[in-house]
Parts: structure tokens; sequence; C-alpha cells
């Protein structure tokens, strides 16, 4: 039976952004994902099984003003306020407007919710591009509302120029607080915390150079973190947002101005950046040992659908997409490596 986006997110819509444990509501985007992996019949079993584990959404309570909409960023109990603002927002003007908008001052934030809001306004904005239904749009309202409601900026301010090096060459000009022992219990958005007590980490958002050409930007903080990935032995999950993350803001370029997606690309390497400096317990100049497999694209999709995960369908399907735009093998490896390592979480 065919099945449609729209069905899965009215199937997914009492839903809140957070499970029980904190952790964020995976359904809408792991469903838009494989719709776009080609695995539509898949969609509706895994909807299913997953929507088991959620919550029910907050009830707005006092509406979020137009004029201080600033002073409200990072209210977490206001979620279901947010989520209505967004509603509002998307009532009165054009989605792509909308983004045009809100993207660049949600920017600041790639951090939020471990990377959760951003990822989700993407893929909800890459559902819209193909069709604007009402079920799309609250999808978007609740992306952005989550983004807002979970408003965290890493320690660091953009300067007006910066140190002109690709993420890769940036990367090894940076120090790892951990090593082997060190094991990154506990969510990330908490972990991630404790970049605050570290002040050489406020330049690292300036040593990186998006002023050129953002899609290449891009493509270089994928491989490069595709191959971090790989390297490290734990910390997974985290490792998972520093692909998913940056892939996902290439989704909202298109909407965006060029130099409000030169900014936001700075943001998305100092939160990839922050991650890396946190939780990896393997240099940098230490990413090179892995094989490309021997599987194609379809067998690799068949083994993130096969281990049910949100993470490795979501890893899966932006490995492939930044794989046509820059066919490097280390996403291969990283995709056919996830549903292994990550599996069904």
């Amino acid at each position: 039976m065919a099945v449609t986006i729209d069905e899965m997110l009215d199937l997914l819509s009492f839903a809140g952004a957070e499970l029980g444990n904190g952790n964020a509501n995976h359904g809408p985007m792991a469903a838009e994902a494989l719709f776009a992996l080609g695995r539509d019949d898949a969609v509706l079993p895994w909807v299913e099984d997953y929507r088991s584990r959620l919550m029910d959404r907050p009830t707005p309570a006092l509406a979020i003003p137009s004029s201080d909409w600033r002073e409200y960023l990072g209210a977490r109990e206001r979620l279901g306020d947010w989520i209505a603002f967004f509603e509002n927002e998307l009532e009165d003007a054009a989605w792509q407007d909308v983004l045009r908008v809100w993207a660049p001052r949600l920017a600041p934030a790639v951090m939020a919710a471990a990377t959760h809001g951003l990822i989700r306004t993407a893929h909800a904005a890459r559902s819209l591009s193909s069709q604007d239904t009402p079920q799309r749009r609250y999808e978007l309202a609740h992306g952005l509302g989550y983004w807002a409601a979970r408003y965290y900026t890493l320690p660091g301010e953009p300067w007006t120029t910066n140190m002109g090096h690709t993420p890769s060459a940036a990367l090894d000009r940076v120090e790892r607080l951990h090593d082997l022992d060190f094991d990154g219990a506990g969510a990330i958005s908490e972990q991630i915390k404790g970049l605050e007590g570290q002040p050489e980490f406020e330049p690292v958002i300036n040593l990186a150079d998006a002023s050129g050409n953002v899609s290449r930007f891009l493509s270089n903080l994928t491989e490069t973190f595709a191959a971090i990935y790989l390297a490290n032995p734990k910390n997974l999950i985290a490792f998972v947002h520093t692909v998913t993350a940056p892939s996902a803001l290439r989704m909202l370029t298109p909407y965006l101005d060029d130099a409000d997606a030169r900014q936001a690309a700075r943001y998305a390497w100092q939160a990839c950046a922050g991650i890396y400096i946190w939780y990896s317990t393997v240099s940098s100049q230490d990413t090179g040992n892995w094989e490309t497999p021997t599987e194609d694209w379809d067998e690799i999709i068949d083994r993130a659908v096969a281990a049910n995960g949100a993470h490795s369908i979501k890893f899966t399907e932006a490995c492939r997409r930044e794989y046509a735009l820059n066919p490097n093998p280390v996403y291969l490896a990283a995709a056919r490596d996830v549903s292994e390592r990550v599996g069904p979480i």
C-alpha cells in the first residue's frame, strides 16, 4: 500500500519534539529520509513502531510576542508557544520567506538540541519543496519552534575576517580535550556545555573560511567529519551529527541569501569542531584507516533499513546526498559502518 509523507506526519502529529528521556523525536525526520531513499514500503512499519515511544506534544500556554521574541529564545518550557508562533508566521507568509527570515536568526544556535532543531527544520523544508500541504507546514513550524525553544550558542563570535582555512585544514589546528578513556556518557546537549569552561575554544569559529562557495565548504566539512566518525571507536551518535547537521544546512541554503548562508556555514563548522574537541579520542591526522566498501548504495541503504535505527537511516541518507555532490568513498564507508556500530537507535 502506497503511503505519503502527509499520512506519516498525521500519524506522528500527536507527539512532542522529544522522547521521555529528553532525546529528540526523530520520527518525522527519519520518515522523510526513508522517502528520500526510495524506501517508501519501509516507512509505515517504521513509523508505527517508533510512535509507541513518543510523548504528547506540549500545549501552547501564552503567545510569544512578535516584538520581543529574542527574550524567549532558549525557553524550553515555551516549546508549545514557539510552535504556535511559527504556525502563525506560516499562515501569513510563504514558507520560503519564513525560512529566509528565521534561519539566519537561529543559525548561531546550530548546536541547539544537539543540532536537531536545524535538522528537523531542514527535512521539513525539503518536504515542502516538493508540495506545500498543511501537514508539512506544521512540521516546519515544529522544527523552527524546537530550534528556537532549545536555542543554545557555543562560546565564540564570528569575526569579520577569518583565518582562511578549509574545515579539514582548520581541524588540524585545534586540540582535543579527551583521550581514549573518555566515554562521553550523557546527553550531547549537556556534555557540550563543557566547552564553556574552555576559553581556547572561542576563536575556533574563525579558523574556517566560508567566504567562497558554500556548497564546497559544506562538502569539505561533511567529508572531513565522515572520516572522523569512522576513526572514532565510541561517542558515535555525537559524530553522526557532524555529518547530518551541515548536510541539513545545505538543504536550507537555497532559501538564504549568500551572506546569511556563509554565516550559517561558519556556525555549522563551529558546532562540528566543538563535537570533535569534546568527544573525539582520535586526532584528525589519524583518520585514514578505512576501506572502500564493495557494496553499492542500494545494498548500503538496505542495511540501514534493516538496522531500523533513526540515526542509521538519517546518516545514510545524508551520506548519499553528500556523495552525489562530492563522490568521495568516505561517505560510502561511513554509511555502511553506521548500520553496524550505531544500529537500532
